[in-house]
């Protein structure tokens, strides 16, 4: 197996470090920021009112627009993607909605990669259309096929790796086809995060992340981000930012803020006890398939300087999926990713989640896939969970 992540010129893990670690003291002397918790900001005066109004000045008016502690939450996920601005929003989706919403509009097209996060491909089949929005899906890794479908295109979303099945995307290529035809890139980063891929630096227009995931860390927040130049943050807070009212709230940036601290010491855990878990199970005789970065061949791993903990595999005939997943007693059954906590999602399960919609299948996602997220407890106990579990669900 080769784990280790090629091509890479700089060691994102020490700058995440640098850039995290060292702070000027908050007002009074703090070490973290304080939490502003308010929802509006006042004006010494008519002139100062007019000018923000007019934009000539900068200054919070209302925090469903600018908060303290959420644009400290900003500067600093701007800074770890190399971007020069980023807008944060009550969640995953509200970032999704409001970045695809500002750049395309009706009777317009996009391109997503297929396997892209489920609630961003329900946003794209169930709203979109009814908005005359049409969405064609691509598989990623195949520029030729990306190639052929960007024409009269406004925007192109990438997702490297894929949600399930962990496909990659040759970044620099991709976005070299777009740029080609003017046409806007964004990418989820919420699986690599800015301390093992950093897509603005192969030329992606807008980096998108769930906050919840690892920028928060702990399982305690919702919330996202999008960075990028600051001409396209400005575009999305001018169209889709304010009138759309997903904003993120001051305690979640304050929380946001206090993942980040850890951010460089988290990932480093996930990957090595996600490889050791991983490669234990790419040889197992109850799994067929095992769907991971680290094992792939594509041109697309270039740009990772490591992984995550997420990856997922296909069981063998002989295990009973249901079974499985319940034997499992540090995996828990849940949703989402990032937390301290081990989980565990089967395929077949959420394919009951939106009967008639089923981009899974579509897609050529096994319903035999079972997704893992390695959390941060001991790699052995983890591992002799997956152990027993297979011995009971053995048909």
């Amino acid at each position: 197996m080769n784990d280790q992540p090629t091509g890479l010129d700089r060691d994102y893990l020490a700058e995440a470090a640098s850039l995290l670690a060292h702070d000027e003291p908050f007002p009074g002397g703090a070490v973290v920021p304080p939490i502003y918790q308010t929802s509006l900001f006042t004006f010494a005066n008519y002139r100062e009112m007019a000018e923000t109004f007019a934009g000539k000045r900068r200054q919070p008016i209302y925090s469903r627009g600018d908060n303290p502690t959420v644009m400290e939450f900003e500067q600093r996920v701007a800074a770890l993607e190399g971007a020069e601005a980023a807008r944060g929003f009550s969640s995953g989706m509200a970032a999704i909605s409001a970045a695809v919403l500002a750049f395309v509009g009706a009777g317009e097209r996009m391109v997503a990669v297929k396997n892209c996060y489920g609630d961003a491909y329900r946003l794209f089949e169930r709203l979109l259309p009814r908005l005359n929005v049409k969405v064609d899906y691509v598989d990623g890794s195949d520029p030729d096929a990306v190639k052929a479908a960007l024409p009269g295109a406004k925007l192109l979303y990438l997702e490297s790796p894929t949600s399930m099945m962990f496909e990659l995307q040759d970044l620099a290529h991709l976005t070299r086809l777009a740029k080609e035809q003017g046409i806007v890139t964004t990418i989820d980063n919420s699986w690599a995060t800015p301390v093992f891929q950093k897509p603005i630096l192969h030329g992606v227009d807008l980096v998108l992340h769930s906050a919840s995931k690892y920028l928060g860390g702990h399982s305690d927040t919702v919330a996202g981000v999008v960075a990028g130049s600051a001409a396209h943050i400005a575009h999305i807070n001018q169209h889709t930012y304010s009138v759309l009212g997903g904003k993120l709230s001051p305690f979640e940036g304050w929380l946001l803020l206090r993942g980040l601290r850890t951010l460089h010491l988290r990932l480093p855990h996930h990957m090595k006890s996600g490889l050791a878990i991983a490669e234990r199970l790419k040889g197992h005789a109850h799994v067929a398939r095992l769907h991971h970065p680290a094992w792939s061949n594509h041109p697309g791993k270039a740009t990772l300087a490591g992984y995550s903990g997420l990856f997922s595999f296909e069981a063998a005939e002989d295990i009973d999926i249901p079974a499985f997943v319940d034997a499992l007693k540090f995996f828990r059954i849940g949703v989402s990713w990032g937390g301290h906590e081990s989980l565990v999602v089967p395929a077949m399960a959420s394919l009951e989640q939106t009967p008639g919609l089923n981009s899974m299948a579509r897609f050529g996602v096994s319903p035999r896939t079972i997704r893992l997220h390695v959390g941060l407890e001991n790699v052995e106990d983890l591992w002799d969970d997956i152990q027993q579990a297979f011995e009971k669900a053995r048909r």
